[in-house]
């Protein structure tokens, strides 16, 4: 599939999903209702991103489509600008997804990357540990559409994970079943 295709693909999802019936009634929710509420029932843990990942710089104006192996596409990116990296999960049940972190939260998420960049401009970088609070989508709630924190819609589906930055609830964002088990470790489960 070229680039093009994904674009289109990507931007007929949420055509799709919703004319299938895939999505339940309330299609489209307040995501940070909704963590409020997994809060209230004391379902929220903390967890923190341990696997290293690859990275390497964003071309500008460039726009990232993540995939999901057996999901297709998550996301797509803003365009990139001057100082974004392109991130690979190290995850093949997943198949390595790619996403793009703004330069601004590089060096809190990742720090600086370690080692000689291969042919393609890839390092390491391996995350800080960061502490983000979470839960999962239990099989009654998904699945459902909310609004990204970059202004795009996402799927929730049963079992993927919720996170939020403590620091900046408005940072609340889903990650895929697989790819919360691959990357992640549960600091203190809800």
């Amino acid at each position: 599939m070229n680039r093009h295709e994904l674009r289109t693909l990507a931007a007929a999802l949420p055509i799709m999903v919703l004319a299938s019936g895939a999505v339940s009634a309330a299609q489209d929710v307040d995501i940070l209702a909704m963590f409020a509420a997994a809060d209230g029932q004391h379902r929220v843990g903390l967890a923190a991103k341990t696997r290293p990942v690859a990275g390497r710089p964003a071309l500008a104006g460039e726009i990232i489509t993540t995939l999901i192996k057996g999901e297709g596409v998550e996301t797509r990116s803003k365009p990139a600008e001057a100082g974004d990296v392109v991130v690979r999960n190290r995850c093949p049940e997943t198949g390595n997804e790619e996403y793009l972190i703004k330069a601004a939260r590089v060096a809190d998420r990742y720090g600086a990357p370690s080692g000689t960049p291969d042919a393609g401009g890839w390092r390491e970088y391996s995350p800080k540990g960061v502490e983000m609070r979470y839960f999962i989508v239990s099989p009654t709630e998904g699945p459902w559409t909310f609004n990204a924190p970059w202004g795009e819609g996402m799927v929730a589906r049963s079992g993927d994970a919720i996170v939020q930055d403590p620091k900046n609830p408005k940072d609340t964002y889903r990650i895929a079943a697989a790819s919360f088990r691959c990357t992640y470790a549960i600091i203190r489960a809800p």
